[in-house]
């Protein structure tokens, strides 16, 4: 019988795993879903690895999710004359909008926005935080700073501002020429990067008008003070740890990732964990201790996905990287406290139909010793309810739509199976049937929990629980 993890791997496709050898590799290790980060490569690029994904989803005769992320604006200073300038700590310094080359004294922040947002006593990051300075006074067209944190800074290198709401979208010009390369491409999952308030999803779910499911990159302080608020205009969120934790106090970091996981989990929409997860994998064939640690802790936590970045995009041990993350996940799943863990928060449920079958769906499951849950969807909604009460079993999504699955592989515990539409509701369970046995689920004999919704074909609606036998025939 073959087990897979519940946690699932998203990895990120770049140079070191451009051919569809080294993609095949990456899936046979473990991947779910292929992230392509449009901050690098061209679009040809990714068309030509999403292709790639596309021919060996046909050959290995499963989903494959591709997730596109937007790269967002980004705030940079401008240049300076000799390339680069030592700031010391204590010192003054200038920002304005003069693109004569930087100095010493002062360098261009080509960026009116952050002069609108900022006052005295704002904090302004540099290079990811290696120098900070502080506000002094601020005008229109020019910002005085005191340097706090001095150090070394380059030509163009990103700036900060962790305090102020910015009038910044978060789509560029270039993010929206992406988007509409990545929608016709049809790619499953847009990663919208910049989210600071909710109005930021709206914009981009009018671009996307339904055809890819939003992810909301949690990068910036803002967005956590309207989290609930972007959670309930996203299909997903993801945690990006690298960028919060330049803008936030690393100490703050552990507790606002286990916050974002519940919330997702309450709403029912999958949470994907980013960033250093085994960045020393880029450059060494083994993790250190500590990330290994890491990775485990946001599976206990009950994450969807972890993902690797440049891990697997740039790394020297890109199929290593997966393979390890993939023990580790095990290993948790196999550990007698996993389960205890995950299923000590659950969501509380709605005085709906749809919440008593499903909660009632895992627990005749678990009395019985049911080999898997079951759900029949069009949407996917049935089987994303399922998910988030975090079953002990696998959940089979019998899914109509090949979209729906791929969105649906990034999704904690579910193996989604497409297939055609049910005629009636015995078609419907032979299928669950025929499900179970290909994907080596479930043997002769052994029971299976079906949900659906009837009519079938009815969005949201989840009022049919169903225990089903296996028979010989099947097998």
């Amino acid at each position: 019988m073959r087990r897979q993890a519940s946690t699932k791997i998203v990895a990120t496709l770049g140079p070191a795993s451009s051919t569809k050898d080294r993609i095949r590799a990456l899936v046979l290790a473990g991947v779910n879903v292929f992230r392509f980060n449009f901050s690098h490569g061209s679009q040809d690029e990714h068309a030509d690895r999403l292709a790639a994904v596309r021919e060996l989803e046909d050959e290995l005769g499963r989903p494959i999710g591709a997730l596109m992320d937007l790269q967002g604006p980004k705030l940079r200073v401008g240049h300076f004359g000799s390339g680069k300038a030592m700031l010391v700590t204590g010192q003054r310094f200038r920002f304005d909008l003069d693109d004569v080359p930087g100095d010493q004294q002062r360098v261009q922040l080509p960026h009116r926005e952050i002069f609108e947002a900022v006052e005295p006593g704002t904090e302004l990051l540099l290079d990811d935080g290696k120098v900070r300075a502080r506000v002094e006074k601020a005008g229109d067209d020019y910002v005085e700073a005191m340097i706090e944190v001095g150090g070394l800074i380059s030509d163009h290198k990103g700036v900060n501002v962790p305090n102020a709401m910015l009038r910044v979208s978060p789509l560029t010009g270039k993010d929206r020429n992406d988007l509409r390369f990545g929608l016709d491409a049809g790619f499953d999952w847009v990663a919208l990067s910049f989210v600071q308030r909710p109005e930021d999803v709206a914009e981009a779910r009018r671009l996307v008008a339904g055809r890819a499911a939003i992810m909301a990159k949690i990068e910036k302080p803002s967005a956590i003070d309207h989290l609930e608020a972007i959670l309930d205009l996203s299909e997903g969120l993801m945690i990006a740890r690298g960028d919060l934790g330049v803008e936030l106090p690393p100490e703050e970091v552990p507790g606002l990732q286990k916050r974002i996981i519940r919330a997702a989990r309450a709403a029912g929409k999958p949470v994907v964990v980013a960033t250093q997860m085994l960045e020393s994998m880029i450059k060494a064939p083994s993790p250190t201790r500590a990330e290994a640690s890491d990775v485990a802790t946001a599976c206990y936590d009950g994450a969807d996905a972890l993902m690797l970045s440049a891990e697997s995009a740039v790394g020297d041990y890109a199929g290593e990287a997966v393979a390890i993350m993939a023990r580790v996940i095990r290993q948790v799943e196999r550990d007698p406290l996993y389960r205890p863990y995950v299923t000590a928060y659950a969501a509380e449920a709605q005085q709906t139909a749809d919440d008593a079958i499903t909660q009632a769906a895992s627990s005749v499951a678990r009395t019985i010793g049911a080999a898997a849950i079951v759900t029949y969807s069009t949407a996917g909604t049935t089987t994303l309810r399922a998910a988030r009460e975090r079953p002990g079993h696998p959940i089979i999504g019998l899914i109509t739509r090949l979209g729906t699955a791929r969105r649906l592989t990034v999704v904690w515990g579910v193996r989604p199976f497409v297939c055609r539409d049910a005629l009636d509701l015995d078609d419907m369970i032979q299928k669950a049937r025929d499900a179970a046995v290909q994907l080596d689920l479930a043997r002769p004999g052994q029971a299976l929990v079906v949900t659906a919704g009837l009519p079938f074909g009815t969005p949201g609606a989840t009022n049919m629980l169903r225990i089903a036998y296996v028979s010989e025939r099947d097998g």
